[in-house]
């Protein structure tokens, strides 16, 4: 092992030359550069084109485990240092198990913690990162001091105190994703170490029949006999068995399959691919004429990795998995991935009562996010239960990828179902009280539909105004935060299309904050933001949410009296401290947005401001008067509400 370590060299405020010290079990690659009092400590991996310069500020000291990734820079000014663990002074301090991923950098003085993460592109610079602390990707870290144990999300600019104390905890997932990381670069640096050892090496070579063979398997599970079973299915056995999974199989005859009660096959015990093949073929034989699936199963863990229908009752074998490399589709723990659901088939009965046609729709994951559905075939059978046999092998035949299943108007030419009946990890959509049926079908009673004739309404008033609706989501944590994740943009044939794609967005993402986004395309700013969907499933309610636009009013005036919704409206926001103002428009001005501004109400009285807002609505009879919101402090509109209608 080549390592470049060179000595500090000499300046000004440092002519002792110190040189680097890496403890004998640590892996620096050739490719990297260590310069001045670095100390590296046992089992620590230096990745290659990183750059530790201890050429200013010194020393630097890398606690054991710990991973410094390809394109860190570490640095120190020469004024200022941290304590160490071990109480000694430090321009850079990192700890044990710590993973330091790519290209971030630590400039010193610089405190990271023993299990910490500081994610992708990330800097830390005059601060201390206290134990067990996971700072994600592109985060700004300066000036201040993170308490252990906390998250920090994407993107975060952390630049004083406050911000730090506020920070969420890190959680259970994310302590097992850095560990995750800490062990996958330990393999590493095992290997890299093992490649540079020809006593290690060549036995692996061996193994592999070969310098250069590239299977990267072991020979007892390559198979070269003749088989009636597709290539594809060989190899996914090949590599089941390589992964230390067991192999399973199960079969239905059509009956069965069309409720989902499959019966186990006989136990397989082999352990090489060519006995597990003729095991398999002679299952096959035993059950001609019925369904036959393959399991790959995690014993360890006690869930089924794979179910792969390879025999169908006309004796065809289902095409494989659809990337063509025959990787192991992970099914949902402990059950099936059959579209086959009474929920589902009641569904598909209620389109078939209504004179509905039946159609399908795939995408894979990056289809997905850009909305790029791919058009399947459609469906026609004699009854549900027909159409679910079809179901299940179109989802079959798109494992890996997105289904969902479409119920369509042909006499008016439009959707009126969009409903995912598969995911890429093999879960099928939860189907009860989630029924995405748009109006034209009746929702289940209880359903947590998002298509609610308010939100009908406001998308309804977006579209009028040429505006364009985009959605965002949050997990819990996130949503503390303020770090919304955007969604894919929609656009529709009309109303009921839009919050038919909002319905499946909401489903997709259960168990998380969801919001609609109005957005002006010609000034570039948002005029909506509205929550309709939170984690416990329940749908915001439409007139609480801060607003942009204009909504669809829950206020009609045509008297010039008000009613109590809009002095509920104007008693919560004197309430919060906000100013209470109002616009006008006529038809033509509010085809246009551009609204007039009435007199200020300066009143801060219940009384006087409802009597204001009704002298407004007299002075503009036949007009647009919409209710303004205003938070001086931050200057911008908290609510905008129509109160009144030509």
């Amino acid at each position: 092992m080549a390592v470049r370590g060179l000595a500090a060299p000499p300046t000004p405020w440092s002519k002792n030359l110190a040189e680097p010290k890496i403890d004998p079990t640590a892996y620096v690659h050739s490719f990297s550069n260590i310069i001045g009092d670095v100390r590296i400590g046992a089992h620590v991996l230096v990745a290659p084109g990183t750059s530790i310069r201890a050429d200013e500020g010194a020393p630097f000291a890398i606690g054991e485990n710990s991973n410094i990734q390809d394109g860190v820079v570490i640095h120190g000014l020469e004024e200022g240092r941290v304590k160490g663990d071990d109480g000694q002074s430090y321009s850079v301090w990192i700890g044990k198990n710590s993973s330091i991923t790519h290209m971030a950098l630590i400039h010193g003085p610089a405190y990271v913690g023993d299990n910490c993460f500081i994610g992708f592109r990330s800097t830390v610079f005059n601060s201390r990162v206290g134990n067990g602390c996971i700072i994600m990707m592109h985060v700004l870290i300066e000036d201040v001091e993170i308490p252990p144990g906390k998250y920090v999300p994407s993107g975060s600019i952390i630049t004083n105190q406050q911000q730090a104390d506020r920070l969420p905890n890190v959680t259970d997932a994310d302590l097992s994703f850095a560990t995750h990381v800490i062990g996958v670069n330990q393999s590493l640096k095992a290997g890299y170490q093992c490649s540079e050892n020809s006593s290690c090496i060549n036995p692996i070579r061996n193994e592999s029949g070969g310098v250069g063979n590239g299977s990267g398997r072991d020979r007892s599970y390559a198979y070269t006999g003749s088989s009636n079973l597709a290539a594809e299915i060989v190899q996914q056995i090949g590599d089941l068995l390589a992964k230390g999974y067991k192999i399973g199989t199960e079969h239905a005859d059509t009956r069965r399959f069309r409720t989902g009660s499959w019966r186990s096959g006989a136990p397989i015990t082999a352990k090489t691919t060519g006995e597990v093949v003729a095991a398999l073929e002679a299952c096959l034989r035993d059950h001609g004429g019925e369904y036959v699936r393959l399991l790959g199963i995690d014993s360890k863990n006690k869930r089924r990795v794979l179910e792969e229908i390879i025999q169908r009752p006309d004796g065809a074998v289902a095409p494989k998995s659809s990337n063509g490399k025959g990787s192991v589709s992970v099914a949902a723990p402990g059950g099936s991935a059959s579209v086959a659901s009474s929920d589902l088939g009641g569904q598909i009965g209620d389109l078939l009562a209504k004179g509905y046609k039946i159609g399908t729709e795939y995408a894979d994951t990056r289809r997905f996010r850009t909305g790029s559905w791919r058009s399947g075939p459609s469906i026609s059978g004699s009854g549900a239960a027909d159409i679910l046999s079809k179901l299940d092998a179109i989802a079959s035949e798109h494992q890996g990828e997105y289904v969902r299943l479409i119920g369509i108007d042909p006499k008016n030419k439009r959707r009126v179902l969009e409903e995912i009946i598969q995911r890429p990890d093999g879960a099928v959509a939860p189907k009860a009280g989630t029924a995405k049926v748009s109006a034209s079908v009746a929702a289940p009673a209880g359903s947590a539909s998002v298509a609610s004739s308010s939100l009908g309404g406001q998308i309804g008033d977006l579209l009028a105004k040429g505006y364009k609706i985009g959605t965002e989501h949050a997990d819990v944590r996130r949503f503390r935060t303020g770090s919304w994740r955007s969604g894919p943009s929609l656009s529709g044939s009309g109303v009921a299309d839009i919050l038919s794609k909002l319905d499946a967005i909401a489903s997709e993402h259960q168990g998380e904050y969801v919001r609609l986004i109005g957005i002006d395309p010609k000034n570039k700013r948002r005029v909506l933001e509205e929550i309709i969907q939170r984690p416990d499933g329940k749908v915001a309610p439409t007139v609480s949410a801060p607003a942009s636009a204009s909504r669809p009013s829950t206020a009609t005036v045509s008297s010039g009296k008000l009613d109590n919704g809009v002095a509920d409206h104007v008693r919560g926001l004197l309430a919060k401290g906000y100013k209470i103002g109002t616009e006008h428009a006529d038809a033509r001005r509010f085809r246009t947005g551009s609204w007039n501004s009435c007199a200020p109400i300066q009143s801060n009285n219940i009384s006087e401001v409802m009597a204001a807002l009704d002298g407004c609505l007299n002075e503009h009879r036949g007009e647009y008067v919409r209710l303004i919101g205003i938070d001086s402090k931050a200057k911008r509109r908290v609510l905008e509400e129509i109160i009144q209608r030509p």
